[in-house]
């Protein structure tokens, strides 16, 4: 099951989950060339292997389990995978 970045990350992109990941899963980095023209950072779900070291390094708390993702965000479990199968 992997994590999801919601609503908060929006127009925030702190990427201090991006240090902290052991996969390389959260992108766009600072170093992609599509960092300026996304509003938000996404976890990819075939690549995160649930460690939760991202939650608690996010400002603004914008990162949940997917399980634990607030109703109203359900939307951005899609929005996720959706940027890495674009990617491909």
């Amino acid at each position: 099951m992997a994590h999801i970045i919601a609503q908060p990350c929006i127009n925030t992109k702190d990427t201090a989950c991006v240090a902290v990941c052991p996969v390389d899963c959260i992108h766009p980095t600072k170093e992609d060339g599509d960092f300026a023209a996304e509003e938000m950072l996404f976890i990819d779900p075939d690549t995160c292997i649930d460690c939760g070291l991202c939650v608690d390094e996010c400002p603004v708390q914008a990162i949940f389990p997917q399980e634990d993702l607030p109703a109203e965000w359900a939307s951005f479990i899609e929005r996720n995978a959706e940027y890495y199968t674009k990617k491909k």
